[in-house]
């Protein structure tokens, strides 16, 4: 089924996250039993100015311009209720994750937002990717967190894998923002 097709479709689908995060202040308590939580977290800069490349750089979808990753509509608005297809190429094998955006942040401080996967996932979870201008330190920050157990049968027999591929995507989105910021801030 195309890409195109696989949105329409999903657009009736429910989320089905564990209900575990918060956009804003992260875990809402414990993780979930079957489930595991990873936290990834880099300072981008300390000016108004990142935080306004950040939130471009978010909002263009460019956390998820990875080359083995991508999201199929990077024009796509930040929306709750926004379904998202993330395209990975992992392994020589290809597939189109579909989450739907439950909460959003746009204040002059944060912005970002936290998706729960649909049934159209290979993951059970949630994720959040949240720019933070914090007022204390002056810091900009980019995290992402997330909450996810597999779903498919080939996600779990490969689980040692999934788990790889899903620290390389933090690691390499976390790259990917820095380097973006550098770009618009030099």
């Amino acid at each position: 089924m195309e890409v195109e097709a696989q949105i329409r479709a999903a657009a009736n689908l429910a989320s089905d996250g564990p209900d575990a995060l918060a956009l804003v202040s992260g875990m809402r308590a414990a993780v979930p039993a079957g489930f595991v939580r990873d936290h990834s977290r880099t300072v981008l800069g300390h000016s108004n100015g990142v935080f306004t490349a950040a939130r471009h750089a978010m909002e263009h979808w460019l956390a998820f311009d990875l080359g083995w990753v991508q999201v199929a509509h990077p024009r796509a608005p930040i929306a709750t209720g926004q379904v998202v297809a993330v395209i990975a190429h992992t392994a020589t094998l290809w597939s189109v994750n579909l989450s739907r955006i439950v909460e959003t942040a746009d204040t002059p401080r944060l912005f970002g937002f936290l998706y729960s996967t649909t049934p159209a996932h290979v993951e059970q979870g949630e994720e959040r990717f949240l720019i933070e201008h914090h007022e204390d330190t002056g810091d900009v920050s980019y995290t992402i967190e997330a909450v996810s157990r597999p779903r498919s049968i080939l996600a779990q027999l490969a689980y040692p894998y999934t788990r790889a591929m899903q620290h390389r995507f933090a690691r390499e989105s976390l790259a990917r923002m820095r380097m973006a910021i550098k770009r618009e801030t030099s």
